[in-house]
């Protein structure tokens, strides 16, 4: 899933904050000073006076509320009675319009842990799966309009994508080029921050890792599973060791023969590898026989 965004993040150059601090406390202070005389002045004469120092404090008072601070890592969204205006990047203590609303969007790296999600694999088989998503936000526009809540659609997306991402492969390889969840590490990561990704773009969201953090077959199946497991790998241990065996006895046919110690018709080679491929592949140790001999009386 692939959603284009419609609105794209504006840099807006604002003013440093300091100097514009300390314009406004120099107006106040403009006013407070302007005060003295005037309550000097008749009670009947104040009325205008004390007026305009109420509409200049309020003119100071809305000028100061222009101020704002932009914490490192960190942008502030600009509108215009509900108009995108731009995003402030630059830290410290900044000054725009006073009308301008502001809204902070963190841009900092963050991580999560999906839920342990039951899914079918490939092969039909339920298992539990789970991922660390580690994204941050790139985009505060796409961040902040083109999605309701971005850090709870991060989180509903994201194991969208695993579910989605863990039925295209089987738990277990069954063929020798076959992708598994549990085989291929690094490409099922590859896969599932592209899964990921393609499904957060619309949110100005990048995602820096995807990684699986928990993957097990579901209980109900896990011990057949296991059992299963522990049967092909008696089977290939089993096939390491014939094939070991085969070329012990086959070594050991070579040399006798090369070195001329005894001459073997085809029954005894054939008793003799007999005994050798038992002694070779038998999971306990063998009993040796020793003939001596025949006893005539």
């Amino acid at each position: 899933m692939e959603v284009k965004a419609t609105m794209v993040e504006i840099p807006r150059r604002t003013l440093p904050g300091i100097p514009m601090l300390l314009l406004g406390l120099l107006a106040l202070s403009l006013i407070v000073y302007g005060f003295v005389p005037v309550s000097a002045l008749p009670k009947g004469e104040r009325i205008l006076p004390i007026a305009g120092l109420m509409v200049a404090v309020f003119a100071v008072a809305l000028f100061l509320s222009g101020l704002f601070k932009v914490e490192p890592n960190k942008g502030v969204v600009l509108q215009l009675f509900g108009r995108y205006i731009g995003t402030s990047r630059e830290p410290g203590l900044r000054w725009t319009n006073p009308f301008f609303s502001k809204h902070s969007i963190s841009l900092r790296v963050r991580n999560f842990q999906t839920e342990h999600i039951k899914v079918n694999d490939l092969d039909g088989n339920p298992i539990e799966i789970a991922a660390v998503i580690v994204w941050q936000v790139v985009d505060t526009a796409e961040a902040m309009f083109e999605v309701d809540e971005y850090s709870n659609y991060v989180h509903v997306q994201s194991e969208a994508a695993v579910r989605n991402m863990a039925t295209n492969y089987p738990y277990d390889a069954h063929e020798a080029e076959q992708m598994s969840l549990r085989g291929n590490i690094h490409e099922i990561a590859e896969h599932l921050q592209k899964e990921v990704q393609d499904r957060l773009q619309v949110a100005g969201v990048k995602v820096v890792e995807a990684k699986i953090s928990h993957l097990a077959y579901a209980p109900e199946i896990a011990a057949a599973m296991l059992q299963r497991q522990q049967a092909s790998a008696v089977v290939a241990a089993r096939q390491k060791i014939v094939e070991g065996a085969v070329g012990m006895v086959e070594m050991a046919l070579s040399e006798l023969s090369q070195k001329s110690i005894i001459d073997l018709d085809a029954s005894q080679k054939a008793a003799m590898v007999s005994n050798l491929l038992v002694v070779l592949c038998s999971e306990r140790g063998t009993s040796p026989v020793v003939n001596a001999g025949t006893m005539h009386h």
